[in-house]
């Protein structure tokens, strides 16, 4: 028997807003001042990481010469002050967060500092609309680990079989997967997922505002 759908959990960068090409641009900016460059596959990797694993890979790997901690605190201050300069709301994503919100418990799962959650959601009037907001740097393992969204569940007060994740990367649909969700994947056009991550959603769709009630109703 079908369990019912009772929560829909999202990711933030690349779903609510279109941040991967700022995060990117910045700490692509930040390593060079530094005088080092990306690893080939850097920016794939730290898509999903926390903030504790990201920076010790731009201080570790990728050679910048500060500290993890100094690195993370840099890179978030850099990215705050872009957020306050403009904030990059994908077309139709707040709209489809308060529609949702009318059937189902909104949770948010994402990458993104806690620094960074606030100041979006605040920014974006989103700040009542979920119930539980968490960060991959306030549990162990950061995405594609499922331990972000096994914790936003939980705190949700239900279980996996019961919840939908809103996922856009190869490693946060990893994530909701391993979880147990019920995944919608929504491809970013400029880091699309990767196929063995794409193949584990359960519903594609190109745009956010793809995402209805309706839909999620027939999962």
């Amino acid at each position: 028997m079908k369990n019912s759908i009772e929560a829909v959990v999202f990711d933030l960068d690349g779903v609510i807003i279109d941040t991967e090409e700022v995060w990117e641009e910045v700490r692509r900016g930040y390593v060079a001042e530094h005088g080092r460059e990306f690893l080939p596959d850097s920016q794939d990797r730290m898509m999903g990481m926390s903030t504790g694993e990201w920076s010790a890979h731009l201080a570790d790997e990728v050679g910048v010469p500060r500290t993890a901690e100094e690195v993370a605190a840099d890179v978030l201050g850099r990215m705050a002050g872009r957020y306050r300069e403009a904030l990059p709301l994908i077309p139709g994503s707040v709209e489809t967060v308060r529609a949702l919100a009318a059937r189902y418990r909104l949770a948010l799962a994402s990458s993104s500092a806690r620094i960074l959650i606030d100041q979006v959601l605040a920014t974006a009037g989103l700040t009542d609309v979920f119930e539980v907001t968490l960060s991959t740097e306030e549990v162990p393992r950061g995405k594609p680990a499922p331990d972000v969204y096994l914790t936003a569940v939980a705190k949700l007060g239900l279980t996996p079989e019961v919840c939908v994740a809103v996922e856009d990367s190869s490693n946060g649909l990893r994530s909701a997967a391993a979880a147990g969700l019920t995944v919608v994947a929504v491809p970013h056009g400029v880091y699309p997922p990767a196929e063995d991550a794409l193949a584990g959603a359960h519903l594609v769709v190109q745009a956010i505002t793809e995402v209805t009630p309706e839909k999620i109703s027939s999962l």
